[in-house]
């Protein structure tokens, strides 16, 4: 081949990989506008959502909001019941399925990730977290509110600890799975036993995730309307005992911004001021416990 050959055989392929170049900076500069413009789409949303909350949520707040319950049509109150009823209910769901999630999550993580059962467990737990929340409140309605002809707050946290135990489970597991092996078989070398090792070295490192993974859980479950609808229901007067119908935040909300009153219709923007200041704080404390982590 001679020199000028050569040298248009060069000059073809550099013209060539300029082409697929620019043709590469085409499709990142598209791809790139697609995304920055779906970001700016979902932000718009997110800010405007959070600016009517704001604007209308803190008109409705005062210091009976927090120390009155629930009023008639077109008279001062608050909504003391509903937000003690609703802490109560999270709260004893968040107590009774955090051991239940943590612990599966151990058992599939560290004593049978391969075995039959350890797939089942996982199928079933897939589809508890994918299924909607009223096809839980119907199932505990079914089996308890039906049984015992009568709404409560203990169905009420039955139903919302189903909701808590799969994402405790799936994000266990998830953490578990990323300590480095070398942690435990170090911890094996010196004799110490599996239990000691699960709960000293694996579970410590990590914490920071399945602590991130409760919180979530919590922030789900604050929310969640349609299930108390089926089990709690609801109770406009002050109470404690979690056998009987007992007010939320979610339905109060609920109530409140279908009716016409305008005092309703307060107290529906302040419970969901409170429920977004609630679920962002546990959303902001989740990243921070995550920066961390392994």
């Amino acid at each position: 081949m001679s020199t000028a050959e050569k040298l248009l055989s060069a000059q073809a392929l550099n013209e060539t990989r300029a082409a697929r170049f620019a043709s590469r900076k085409r499709v990142n500069v598209i791809a790139l506008s697609l995304s920055l413009a779906a970001m700016a789409f979902g932000v718009f949303w997110l800010v405007w959502i959070l600016w009517e909350t704001l604007r209308l949520g803190v008109g409705g707040l005062a210091i009976a909001t927090f120390t009155e319950m629930t009023p008639p049509p077109n008279e001062a109150g608050g909504i003391a019941n509903a937000i003690f009823g609703s802490l109560a209910m999270v709260a004893m769901a968040t107590f009774v399925g955090t051991p239940i999630g943590i612990m599966a999550g151990i058992y599939l993580a560290e004593y049978n990730p391969k075995g039959w059962l350890a797939s089942v467990t996982r199928f079933v737990n897939d589809i508890l977290l994918s299924a909607p929340s009223i096809v839980i409140g119907l199932f505990v309605y079914a089996i308890v509110v039906a049984y015992f002809k009568s709404f409560s707050g203990l169905a009420g946290a039955m139903a919302l600890a189903l909701i808590v135990i799969p994402v405790v489970i799936r994000t266990t597991e998830n953490m578990l799975q990323l300590v480095p092996p070398g942690l435990r078989e170090a911890a094996y070398a010196l004799g110490t036993p599996k239990w000691k090792v699960i709960m000293s070295i694996t579970l410590r490192a990590a914490r920071a995730g399945v602590v991130t993974g409760i919180l979530l859980a919590v922030a789900r479950i604050a929310g969640e309307t349609a299930p108390l609808l089926f089990t709690a229901l609801n109770n406009q007067f002050w109470t404690a005992d979690m056998t009987q119908p007992m007010a939320s935040l979610p339905v109060t909300i609920f109530k409140f911004a279908m009716s016409p009153y305008e005092n309703w219709q307060q107290l529906a923007w302040a419970g969901v001021f409170l429920i977004t200041v609630a679920v962002l704080a546990l959303n902001i404390l989740a990243r921070v416990l995550t920066r961390n982590k392994l």
